[in-house]
């Protein structure tokens, strides 16, 4: 367990120095979701509760967390083109501390991601700082891993030229099936059973609901807690069991 950890750890502070070293992609990652959040809320919202800054910045939290999975995939993907996999495959390193180290060096963007739209929140709209705000930033990191994991499934999956359209099918999903540009009220009920089924609206609705307040614990918290956790260990197991192919094959 010991030597597992440190691979890990060392896994992780590589791919962590990687990240670092693309400045442009973590300005994209962070800028665009910041803009859409500053623009929005001025833009709209004295037309439509869906902008205010309690359900907004709580939505642009998830939503920046599926550009995770486009920047995971690339760089997993990148990784497997190059020699530095290859001569890592020698080493006692095993298919799912790859996969952790990638995960544990992506956790504090996605931390830094969601203390900072949460900080610009409260500045813009003073009235949504709140106890639980805290909260839902440790909830956030939970939800990011369900993202940091598909991206290592694409990533795994696929060359550099494919993931781009790959992950914007995640991107898409969560733009549209959580529900955060529009009211679900009135939408087919398959629609919006299909949209409770997946994670996407799941992991949005978790963090407004810790963050603002909740009616009923069980059906606010603990089944989108569940719905996420089932999705993320499918997710990351298939990413694993992926990777070790691929490792099989080089």
């Amino acid at each position: 367990m010991r030597n597992s950890c440190r691979r890990v750890s060392t896994l992780a502070l590589r791919n962590l120095r990687e990240i670092v070293r693309e400045p442009l992609g973590l300005i994209f990652m962070i800028g665009l979701p910041l803009l859409m959040q500053v623009l929005f809320y001025y833009i709209f919202h004295n037309m439509t509760a869906q902008f205010e800054m309690k359900y907004l910045a709580t939505g642009i939290v998830v939503f920046a967390q599926s550009f995770l999975t486009l920047f995971t995939a690339i760089l997993l993907a990148t990784d497997r083109s190059t020699s530095f996999l290859t001569r890592l495959y020698v080493s006692p390193a095993k298919p799912f501390e790859f996969i952790f180290g990638y995960t544990v060096a992506l956790m504090p963007l996605s931390l830094g991601q969601s203390i900072l739209f949460f900080v610009v929140g409260g500045i813009i709209d003073p009235t949504f700082w709140s106890a639980t705000m805290p909260l839902g930033v440790l909830l956030s990191l939970f939800t990011s891993i369900l993202f940091i994991g598909l991206g290592l499934l694409i990533g795994s999956l696929c060359n550099e030229r494919a993931v781009g359209g790959v992950c914007s099918i995640v991107i898409t999903g969560q733009s549209i099936l959580s529900g955060m540009w529009f009211p679900i009220d009135g939408l087919p009920r398959g629609i919006t059973i299909l949209m409770r089924v997946l994670p996407f609206r799941n992991a949005t609705m978790l963090l407004q609901n810790v963050v603002n307040g909740y009616t009923d614990a069980f059906q606010d918290v603990v089944v989108p807690i569940l719905i996420l956790l089932a999705y993320t260990l499918a997710v990351l197991l298939a990413a694993i069991l992926v990777f070790r192919s691929k490792m099989k094959k080089q």
